[in-house]
């Protein structure tokens, strides 16, 4: 038996932070919710929830959703008509990893636009993207993500996104934030969340994610968007009944879980910074910035599949986005030695690889 087997003592799963197991004291919340019918809008639950979430970033109400794609799908519903364009950076989350529901039910088209090496958008290329063509679609949306995914969990600084604001506004243009992981953000930036959402149109926000809630993502906005959101969120098949039952979670979350998320990106920059020690793996660290820590390992002599299925054998679970480079989450079920611990099974197996 090896060495690495004797010490391992649980499988460190790092594919996603929504891999997160609910707290003890979701669990109990769940278990002794008052649930009503929310589709008749008495589950008192759910009522309490949306309103802590719209409070939480500074919205007037707010539409529990089971996940942030079909938020993200009823905002753009809500702020565009069939033929339209949205304007998104080219690896958002909403156009890479949301099965095409842009085209599916809006029948909009993303038009794309590059961002910088961390996936900033410059708002300089979101002006010069506003005026379509005389016989092309109507750009009526700009998507920001923040923290952005593809990116590595990096994360647009308040300045540009105050700027993406006013340029998207000046233009006529909705702004939707996809922001997954907004509080991560924050914490990044130092900043109170509203100064992060404060300027935008709508926005959304992952319960199931770092704040370990089950399931479930808030879509935030004005009141009328959100009564707007919930009549599309029916017409989906996105209606709920005795929800309160999960959404007692989701209260959990957003009261207990937001401020310990600084701990994630700690050790995540403990991986980070021993990946970067590892011959063969190319990381920058200037994109380790929030929970996500993602790398390319083609110098190691390995394809990304090959090295995921590497790990997996010997408890460590990540993903592959490319055919060389890997992401790995932190989360509260990640430990600082569950890191170490995964940085020394990593290294061997990339000195048995080499």
């Amino acid at each position: 038996m090896a060495n690495w087997e004797v010490e391992r003592v649980h499988e460190i799963e790092m594919r996603s932070d929504t891999t997160t197991q609910p707290t003890d004291a979701m669990r109990r919340a769940m278990h002794d919710a008052v649930v009503g019918d929310e589709g008749y809008g008495d589950d008192p639950t759910i009522r309490r929830l949306e309103e802590l979430a719209a409070e939480k970033v500074g919205k007037e109400a707010s539409v529990f959703c089971v996940s942030g794609t079909l938020a993200n799908l009823l905002a753009v519903m809500c702020h565009t008509i069939r033929g339209d364009e949205i304007i998104c950076e080219d690896e958002a989350h909403i156009f890479w990893y949301e099965s095409a529901g842009l085209a599916l039910l809006p029948a909009v088209q993303p038009f794309l636009v590059t961002g910088d090496r961390l996936r900033v958008l410059d708002p300089d290329r979101v002006k010069a993207a506003l005026k379509p063509i005389s016989s092309g679609p109507s750009r009526r949306v700009l998507c920001l993500e923040n923290t952005h995914n593809r990116g590595g969990g990096t994360v647009t600084p308040v300045e540009t996104m105050r700027r993406l604001y006013d340029v998207a506004h000046a233009g006529g243009l909705k702004v939707h934030l996809d922001g997954a992981r907004v509080f991560n953000a924050a914490h990044a930036l130092e900043v109170p969340v509203t100064e992060i959402t404060k300027n935008c149109d709508s926005m959304m926000f992952c319960l199931s994610k770092g704040l370990s809630a089950p399931m479930g993502s808030m879509l935030c906005g004005t009141k009328d968007f959100i009564d707007q959101a919930r009549k599309f969120r029916k017409a989906v098949g996105g209606g709920l009944r005795q929800a309160g039952v999960v959404a007692a979670a989701g209260v959990v979350a957003i009261e207990t879980m937001i401020d310990r998320l600084p701990e994630d990106h700690k050790t995540a920059r403990i991986l980070a910074e021993g990946l970067a020690e590892i011959p063969g793996i190319d990381i920058d660290l200037e994109s380790v910035q929030t929970n996500i820590v993602a790398y390319d390992v083609s110098g190691t002599g390995m394809d990304a599949p090959t090295y995921v299925r590497k790990l997996a054998s010997r408890g460590i679970k990540c993903t592959s986005h490319t055919q060389t480079r890997i992401r790995m989450v932190t989360h509260k079920d990640v430990t600082q030695d569950d890191a170490r611990q995964a940085l020394m099974i990593i290294r061997e197996v990339v000195e048995e690889s080499r």
